[in-house]
Parts: C-alpha cells; structure tokens; sequence
C-alpha cells in the first residue's frame, strides 16, 4: 500500500529504525485507507460516519477485523495518540470530499493541519517525543509537505473539479478560480502564484529544523529525508517554470539517492532553537497531546513481557465475554 500510494513516504521510511517503521507504516495503512474510502464515496457524510465509527471502536480497543484498523489500535494504544488527531484527519478528507475552497492561506493552513500536521504529530509520537514545541514543528512539517503537492498537483486538482489554492491570491493575480477549474492552463499569473506557495513551504521547511533536531538519533536521518525529498519537488516545479498543467514535478532516483546520502550528513548537524509559535489552527493538536495519557512502552526484560502477555490474555478474554 505504501509503495504504491506514496513512493517518497516509503523512500523516506526505508531509513527509519524497524520498530518505528513498522509503526509508521501502521498510521499509514489506516490514513490511505480513510482517505480511499471517503474519496471513493458517493456519500462523503456517510463515508465519514462510518469512519468515526471504526475510529470509536478502535479506541474502544475493539476495533474492527480489517488490518488497517487492528494495526492502527495497537499503536494508537501503545503511543497514547489522542483520538483528536485522527479525526481531525477524516475531518480533512470531508473537506476534500466536500469541495472545499480556501479563501485565504490561514484558510488553506486549516485544511493542510488536517490531511498532513495530523501526521506529523503522529509520527513525533511513535518515535516518543511529546512535547508542545516538537509537536508544532512536526506539524510546520506536515504542512510544508501538503503545501508542496498542492502545488504540483494543480493542474490534476483542477481536472478534478478541485483547486487548492488560496482564492485570495488567485484574485490578486488576475485569476478567476471558477474559470481556472474549467479550463486549467499555465501562465505567469498562475506561475506567481505557485512561487509565493512554494515559499510559504519553504519557510516552514527551514522550521521544523529545530523539531527533528529533538527526535532520536536514528530516526533524524528519515524525516530529513522527507523534508529534502517533499523539498526537491518543489523545485521541480520550479524548474518546470512553475508549469503544473501539463506537467508533473518528479524527482529521479539518482537525486532521491543523493537526497537520502544529504539526509545523514543533515541528521548530524545541530539546528537552533526555534521559539516561533504554532501555526494557530494547529493549536488543538498541540493541546490533545498535552493532555493525553503516557505511551505503553513496549516490554524489554522477560518478566515484563510475562506481564505483558498475561494482560493481552485478560484484555482478549474480557472481550470475548
């Protein structure tokens, strides 16, 4: 599913340690498939219903027999995700589904702390780094990314009857969003639009620096790579003239090698402190988290995985009564 949902997610993945990994993977399996079923619906309401069904069973701890599901309860359960964060997710996708255009980039930065914020700041807490300052990083990063495939993505969107980009700065340039859609095409108008994108991404790269200065060693090296790869596509983009239409920004595998090589030599670097505040709509993430409970570590010594085993026994013999 990841391989082929999200190629740099996967690449970037690859460098992570393997509990974290297997993780990470987890919270994907569950995002891909909310997002497939709340795309793919013709009822988005219901869709989403169903969802927040399947989410309130899983934190239930009876979550239902599909894989997706299973695996995302054992993490949500071990690293005491709050439920807050994956429905602000499904949130996101109802957005999506719904069509809905963003009048402003705060607007736009609302919808992006939904689809991409939410996992970056699940991602911090699989790899056990909780506090608010992290989070808000993580969340810069999420959103940075969104930021950089709406802006490869557009003319796709467009095709699709969606568009992404802050009306607001369509106005400015010249351009009507209703006619865009219509009959997408390239021009210096759009292209500026696009390059102030681009830049917005750019600047929330540079600071979520000081937040995956504060994650573990092993894990620095792949959100790294996430950044500079997400980061290359942007300037593809760039080099295509900021041509999103009839063109799509791609990054080949000799760079994503170099890219990944460039994302060690990064993980060793310092970063400074950043003490710039949250994007405000990421604020309630931020605050699910502080008042979250404590992750279950996962047993080491051979009597703590005895305890562990006699717990999943009692908790699976509570459920079949």
């Amino acid at each position: 599913m990841i391989r082929d949902g999200s190629k740099t997610f996967y690449t970037a993945s690859l460098l992570l340690p393997q509990r974290v990994c297997d993780a990470s993977r987890s919270l994907y399996g569950f995002c891909r498939v909310a997002d497939d079923l709340v795309d793919g619906s013709t009822g988005s309401r219901a869709a989403v219903d169903m969802l927040l069904g399947r989410l309130d069973r899983i934190y239930r701890g009876q979550p239902d027999n599909e894989p997706a599901d299973r695996a995302f309860a054992d993490v949500a359960l071990r690293f005491a995700i709050p439920r807050e964060i994956p429905e602000a997710l499904i949130e996101g996708f109802a957005w999506d589904a719904a069509g809905r255009r963003y009048p402003t980039l705060d607007d736009l930065h609302a919808y992006a702390v939904r689809v991409a914020g939410t996992v970056g700041a699940m991602m911090s807490l699989v790899m056990q780094v909780r506090n608010p300052s992290a989070i808000a990083r993580a969340c810069d990063l999420g959103v940075a990314m969104q930021l950089t495939n709406i802006a490869r993505d557009v003319g796709e969107d467009a095709r699709n009857g969606r568009i992404y980009l802050p009306l607001d700065w369509m106005a400015e340039a010249g351009l009507d969003a209703g006619a865009f859609v219509a009959t997408p095409r390239p021009s210096p108008a759009l292209a500026g639009v696009l390059q102030r994108l681009l830049a917005e991404a750019g600047r929330l790269y540079v600071q979520s620096l000081s937040g995956i200065a504060v994650l573990p060693a092993a894990c620095r090296p792949s959100i790294h790579a996430a950044r500079l790869l997400y980061a290359e596509i942007g300037r593809a983009v760039e080099k295509n003239g900021h041509d999103s239409i009839t063109r799509r920004a791609t990054v080949p595998t000799p760079r994503k090698l170099a890219l990944l090589a460039q994302a060690v030599t990064a993980s060793l670097a310092s970063a400074p402190r950043s003490d710039v505040p949250a994007i405000a709509s990421a604020q309630f993430l931020i605050d699910a988290v502080a008042s979250a409970g404590q992750p279950i570590h996962p047993p080491r010594t051979l009597d703590e995985r005895a305890q562990w085993l006699t717990d999943l026994f009692t908790r699976l013999e509570r459920q079949n009564q």
